[in-house]
């Protein structure tokens, strides 16, 4: 199934939609504000938490947890490199393989392809296309997506600022 999400523009905090191609918004996340660290709840379409990704921050790398139903079921790590960002995916046996720095990658286990992200150009706003081909690995893989996003968006912030 092909999902979107969409940075929403000019938001004070972080604030992304997940839709399907028709439009229609299957997840909502939210950052909060003022905490130390990322910290993003994903909501489902009936306003129920599906997950909670936080930061870990006494971590020499960006380290992120992902929480579902109260229980850690893994963590990101974006590891030391000098040519392209690699990352860590401990808890499902995943690897991240591409451009993940153009928003050109995918996800996999060791076996088969399990997510497939591309970055939309010429949209207002970041808009990925995520492809997840199964459903049991649905909520995991968007907070992959989303974990990466925020390592370069960090990494953009620190560069520009």
């Amino acid at each position: 199934m092909k999902y979107y999400i969409k940075q929403k523009v000019f938001s004070w905090g972080d604030k992304f939609n997940i839709f399907t191609g028709d439009g229609r918004t299957v997840y909502t996340v939210k950052g909060e504000v003022f905490s130390w660290g990322k910290k993003l709840h994903v909501y489902d379409e009936n306003g129920d938490e599906a997950a909670f990704i936080h930061q870990k921050t006494m971590s020499l790398h960006p380290k992120y947890i992902i929480s579902i139903d109260g229980e850690d079921v893994a963590a990101v790590r974006k590891e030391f490199t000098f040519l392209k960002p690699k990352y860590t995916i401990d808890g499902l046996g995943w690897n991240v393989s591409g451009k993940a720095w153009c928003h050109d990658y995918k996800i996999d286990n060791g076996y088969s392809t399990v997510a497939v992200i591309s970055k939309q150009w010429f949209t207002w706003g970041d808009t990925y296309e995520i492809e997840i081909l199964s459903e049991e690995n649905e909520i995991e893989a968007l907070c992959v997506v989303l974990i990466i996003d925020a390592v370069l968006d960090s990494q953009q912030a620190a560069e520009n600022g």
